[in-house]
């Protein structure tokens, strides 16, 4: 199979409708070939493109900003001597100065599939400003490596952030350019769009189911080390609105169910089971301890539950991790019922004000008010959940590609 940066570089006929215009790339550590070379130095070696500004999402181009909420600067690339320009600095979307820089646009980002993370408003904020200043965008296709299933609440209106780009579920089925071309249509943008196509890539296939087994995974972040991590992220980055550990200082970030020095993992465990047990299925969740070098709970010993959604353990139809995650949180609530789960109003979430953190993600408190309710039950939170589920499956098959 092919991404598609790698049929850009390789059929020059698809390449011809950039001669002689001015072309900026945005990119990160992940934007690479098969054999591993960046999208940068790929398309830079081509003599019929001329790539005249770079863009850097959060985390940077280099990817080397480590946690959440830490800026990128605008700096000069030393080998090609252009302007890179950063996109999670001073500015969230490209201004008209870094417009002026170019006549096309190809963004080259590997997502997670899940719709807390941050490139796919980068790609929102692109198409928007882009349909302003009358320059054409082109994403370069490229796997979700969490699939096809669709789960989780959509977000409410009014609930729109950075980490929130529209009413999409958390976990949405969709590639980089087939939720470009949801956006173009939800947001009438009056922009020349294009997606150039992966080559031989089917989602369902079960060898990877999302990520082709023969291609190597590389950090699209610095905290998404593997397959694993994004197809657990949907849940798990609810985690980020939790006083609870999510892993970040350890080698395994974003793949535990909790972690905590004053928690009793396998109580909660066995709650979990007595609440809904077939919110379980489809993973193995193994009991852990863990002793963070940084970030919450640094340098104290926590108990944990550590998510294994590959081998044989892994059923890609039945694996549900919002559930599962949401599920967590009701057991630690059920168990011990004045715990403070949610971190406050204080933590300027993606700089919100006066938001909680998990309503944010969430994209509006439905989640956290139902873990919070002790008269709640598991099915309270699928008849909130599975109507939002039905009609984005309905919405988004139009925009299938694969």
């Amino acid at each position: 199979m092919k991404f598609g940066v790698e049929r850009l570089i390789e059929d020059k006929a698809l390449r011809a409708p950039l001669v002689g215009k001015r072309v900026a790339l945005v990119a990160h550590p992940a934007s690479v070939t098969a054999n591993l070379t960046h999208s940068l130095d790929a398309l830079a070696a081509l003599d019929d493109i001329n790539i005249t500004a770079a863009f850097g999402p959060q985390h940077g181009l280099k990817g080397d900003k480590q946690d959440n909420m830490v800026e990128s600067a605008d700096y000069t690339d030393p080998r090609y001597g252009i302007p890179v320009f950063s996109l999670y600095g001073d500015v969230r979307r490209p201004t008209g100065q870094m417009m002026s820089a170019c006549d096309v646009i190809l963004i080259d980002l590997q997502d997670l599939g899940c719709r807390i993370y941050t490139f796919i408003t980068t790609l929102l904020y692109i198409l928007e400003e882009a349909a302003r200043h009358d320059v054409a965008v082109w994403v370069l296709d490229r796997p979700n490596p969490a699939g096809r299933p669709i789960e989780g609440l959509k977000l409410r209106h009014e609930w729109q952030s950075f980490v929130g780009a529209g009413p999409i579920p958390m976990r949405h089925g969709l590639t980089m350019g087939e939720l470009g071309r949801w956006f173009v249509d939800l947001f009438g943008l009056d922009v020349e769009y294009s997606v150039i196509e992966m080559q031989g890539y089917d989602p369902d296939d079960p060898c990877g189911f999302g990520w082709p087994a023969e291609r190597i995974w590389i950090n699209p972040s610095p905290n998404a080390a593997n397959v694993n991590m994004a197809r657990a992220y949907a849940g798990t980055v609810m985690l980020e609105g939790a006083t609870l550990s999510e892993g970040r200082g350890t080698t395994h970030p974003l793949e535990y169910l909790f972690g905590a020095p004053d928690i009793d993992a396998r109580a909660v465990l066995s709650e979990m089971e007595r609440l809904a047990p077939e919110w379980l299925a489809g993973c193995i969740l193994r009991e852990c301890y863990f002793e963070p070098t940084f970030h919450k709970h640094a340098h104290k010993l926590c108990n944990g539950i550590h998510i294994h959604a590959e081998g044989q353990g892994y059923d890609h139809g039945r694996f549900r991790p919002w559930r599962l995650q949401a599920l967590a949180f009701k057991a630690i609530r059920s168990l011990e019922p004045d715990y403070q789960i949610w971190r406050g109003t204080d933590f300027a979430y993606e700089y919100t004000e006066n938001l909680l953190a998990i309503d944010v993600i969430n994209g509006s408190p439905l989640l956290r008010e139902w873990v919070d309710d002790p008269a709640a039950e598991t099915g309270d939170l699928d008849q909130l959940t599975t109507p939002d589920e039905a009609a984005w499956a309905e919405e988004s098959r139009e925009f299938f590609i694969y």
